[in-house]
């Protein structure tokens, strides 16, 4: 399976991202192209080379020549969800603004109808934000790993004057995954990077084992005097799947973190398997168990990689009742991996397969696109599951 891996140790922002993913290989004709099917009115699309620190990072520009409206995410889903271009981009990108919208509802106690965006509501930010979503696309979405965030420091001006580094805004979104300063007093994490990476990575760590094929450097506005203001996004293979060129089983290092609870609202364990796998762990299960002085219990099973230890150990103790947790390294084996689009009479749908020694032994829709599309359509879910099989087959026949 295709891997990217985000360095963020300069912060990361929306154009960052977006000039890291052209520097990367995404075609600035074919991006511009797509982006042109949005409504946006008269803006100027640029890249160029600049050097950082010593160091040269692609930086891409947005020019308005007109003041910005303020828009409402009403808007903003309205003209995203009229532009002709992938459904699976506009998915991605309408989970971006709304990760953003209700951390702005929460923050302002409004309901998220009423949350207005400024700066990430302007034609550069939504630029930034469907560009990403657009250019991951185009390069086949890769897994999207990414480190912890260097946020910076000091103070920053924005629509409701000077706030804090993080901002309010970018600090919510950023619940759950690591970060820290390096003590630059300056903005590095925007709340357009942090709705980004925070709704579109899978977990956050140190680089996960893989084989590099290509580097892309995004280079931010600012120049520091002491590091590279540029996010280097590397491309490539992940190593499991790597090691077995031939198509068979992938081998791999992963930790089971175990807890056994007596004492917690049963209602806690969804919330907090969701939590956890949207911080990066593999899988989440529960196994009920009778323990010491006849109580009914139960055992947590969470499946991590090595990275996710201390994350996902806290997330534990965070989030559940126990005082204890187990940890064991095991091994995993598992199949080569792949996952294509198809097109279906109700929208596109990721179809997951599996292949044991070059031989497709699993094709299975992916559930959340199926259950989407089927309240999006008022469907029901099962004729949406078997549309995208039908799609699928009629691709391999």
């Amino acid at each position: 399976m295709k891997l990217a891996y985000l360095d963020c140790s300069s912060g990361i922002s929306g154009d960052m991202f977006l000039a890291a993913l052209l520097d990367a290989g995404v075609e600035l004709d074919r991006l511009r192209a797509e982006l042109a099917k949005i409504e946006l009115g008269t803006y100027e699309f640029t890249q160029g080379r600049v050097m950082r620190k010593g160091l040269a990072g692609n930086h891409v520009e947005i020019t308005i020549p007109d003041k910005q409206p303020h828009r409402h995410l009403s808007h903003i889903e309205k003209m995203i969800g009229a532009a002709a271009i992938d459904s699976a981009v506009k998915t991605r990108a309408l989970q971006v603004f709304r990760r953003l919208g209700e951390a702005e509802a929460k923050l302002h106690n409004q309901p998220i109808e009423k949350i207005h965006f400024h700066e990430v509501g302007a034609v550069d930010a939504i630029i930034d934000i469907v560009g990403v979503c657009l250019g991951l696309g185009m390069l086949g979405n890769p897994e999207l790993v990414c480190s912890p965030l260097n946020v910076g420091g000091g103070s920053v001006e924005a629509a409701h004057g000077s706030l804090p580094v993080p901002a309010p805004a970018t600090a919510e979104l950023l619940k759950g995954i690591p970060v820290y300063s390096s003590g630059v007093e300056s903005e590095l994490v925007t709340p357009t990077g942090a709705a980004l990476v925070s709704t579109l990575a899978v977990s956050f760590g140190p680089v996960p084992p893989m084989k590099i094929e290509r580097i892309g450097y995004g280079a931010g506005t600012k120049d520091f005097p002491m590091h590279p203001n540029i996010a280097r996004l590397m491309l490539g293979e992940k190593a499991g799947e790597m090691a077995t060129a031939s198509g068979g089983a992938g081998d791999e290092t992963a930790l089971v973190i175990e807890a056994n609870i007596d004492d917690m609202n049963p209602q806690i364990y969804g919330y907090f398997a969701e939590k956890a796998l949207a911080a990066g762990a593999l899988d989440v299960t529960c196994t009920p168990l009778q323990m010491k002085k006849n109580r009914p219990g139960m055992l947590v099973s969470v499946i991590a990689k090595p990275e996710q230890e201390d994350t996902l150990t806290r997330l534990l103790f965070a989030e559940t009742t126990t005082i204890g947790v187990r940890i064991t390294e095991t091994r995993r084996k598992m199949l080569d991996r792949e996952v294509v689009t198809v097109e279906t009479a109700y929208g596109a749908v990721r179809v997951k397969l599996a292949r044991l020694d070059g031989k497709e032994v699993n094709a299975v829709p992916e559930f959340d696109d199926c259950r989407r599309l089927a309240e999006e359509k008022s469907v029901p879910l099962k004729e949406v599951m078997q549309a995208a099989r039908t799609a699928y087959r009629k691709l391999n026949y």
